[in-house]
């Protein structure tokens, strides 16, 4: 189904660094493109690797404060903090790094390549592993995240003229600084699959989070209950996202996917599996060929156990981007360097074994039971009500009937 695939990748993606002792790891990426690499994925007819040009400040701007990017230019050398605090730089989350301008401009920019080369047509498809930084605001740094690499991107995009496009967020955490950016431009839909903030970063991400102005109904948000796996996350995501995609008609499909949806990640509740994940990358993919003539875009962003988890998911991602799948075991070499470099055992095999499967969403489905429900019921009921409050919230808005099937 893939025509051309352009994957944006410099090593210098390992130096957005926030420490040793900070979770996101930057052995995260390089073991990625190493498994990439020895599986073949990266050799596949129409698959390019290139590096990226930093972003401009002029193309930062689309997005940020201008005193915010001279902020972070100057983080480093404000041995005070003073300055950088007021920014959110120089936190827990967001500590001062060497350099710290120059490589986010280079994720930044990366990301930009890969809507260019998607938005001018040289490739069907473009990867950014080292983008979908999703919680950076127009002012501020926030989780982990200095420059909104996603909003950059589509704020670029709708100078060059785009009028539609659609950006879908399947992390673990609400797709905040990107909602933010576009909460009252009506050219953007912004479409966030998160666990509840009740239990998670940032906090936000209700279903009545719909925009605002002319742009009511273009915010998407579902939000999930700690405890959600594999098929009621799918059912949730097949019960929104399709539909609104459909509705608002992109010209373009971003999409960003954080795999700390997994179970082994230590940083959040929901509990999907590699094979969960790589069913919703398949459908993303389908949804870019039959609404956008295959223009996507597709971005990393969280992901927090470096070795076992983020390194298939997103060897599944490039493949699907590829046009192929990859399963069986992981190579022995490949193996070796992740005990070498992540300092643990490797995954054996590329999947979970997981099924992937899931039953459709149907409207009332548990209007007939008068007992409580528990254990994975009780997940599954409260997966359901979250779909149901966001249809109530953003269908009619998108000329959708919010209770049927």
């Amino acid at each position: 189904m893939s025509d051309s695939t352009l994957v944006v990748w410099d090593d210098v993606f390992g130096d957005y660094d926030f420490g040793p002792s900070h979770p996101m790891r930057p052995v995260r990426l390089e073991l990625t493109m190493a498994l990439a690499r020895q599986v073949g994925v990266l050799d596949r007819p129409g698959v390019e690797v290139r590096a990226p040009q930093a972003a401009s400040d002029d193309t930062l701007e689309l997005i940020h404060d201008p005193l915010y990017v001279a902020s972070v230019r100057r983080a480093p050398d404000d041995l005070l903090g003073r300055l950088s605090l007021r920014w959110g730089l120089g936190t827990g989350d967001n500590p001062v790094f060497p350099r710290m301008h120059e490589v986010s401009s280079l994720v930044t920019g990366a990301s930009v390549d890969a809507a260019r080369a998607v938005w001018e047509g040289t490739h069907q498809h473009a990867v950014n592993i080292s983008g979908g930084l999703h919680h950076a605001m127009r002012d501020r740094a926030s989780g982990f995240c200095v420059y909104d690499d996603p909003a950059v991107a589509i704020a670029w995009m709708l100078a060059q003229g785009a009028q539609r496009v659609a950006y879908v967020d399947v992390d673990v955490h609400h797709g905040d600084g990107v909602q933010a950016a576009f909460y009252d431009d009506p050219r953007v839909l912004t479409v966030s699959m998160h666990e509840s903030g009740r239990t998670l970063f940032p906090g936000t991400g209700w279903a009545d989070e719909n925009g605002t102005g002319d742009a009511v109904g273009t915010s998407v948000n579902v939000a999930l209950p700690a405890g959600t796996g594999d098929a009621a996350w799918l059912r949730a995501f097949h019960a929104v996202v399709p539909p609104v995609l459909r509705a608002f008609r992109p010209q373009v499909l971003v999409t960003q996917h954080g795999c700390d949806t997994h179970a082994l990640d230590p940083l959040a509740n929901l509990q999907m599996s590699v094979d969960g994940q790589r069913v919703a990358y398949g459908a993303l993919h389908q949804l870019a060929h039959e609404l956008c003539e295959g223009r996507w875009v597709a971005l990393g962003g969280g992901g927090y156990e470096p070795v076992q988890v983020v390194p298939r998911a997103w060897t599944h991602l490039l493949a699907e981007a590829a046009g192929t799948q990859v399963d069986g075991a992981t190579p022995n070499d490949w193996r070796a360097e992740a005990l070498e470099r992540g300092r643990e055992l490797a995954p054996t095999s590329l999947t979970d074994g997981a099924t992937g499967l899931w039953t459709p969403w149907e409207p009332a489905a548990w209007d007939s039971l008068d007992a409580p429900v528990g254990g994975q019921d009780r997940v599954a009921r409260a997966v359901d009500d979250a779909i149901e409050a966001t249809r109530a919230a953003v269908f009619p808005h998108l000329g959708l009937d919010p209770v049927a099937g």
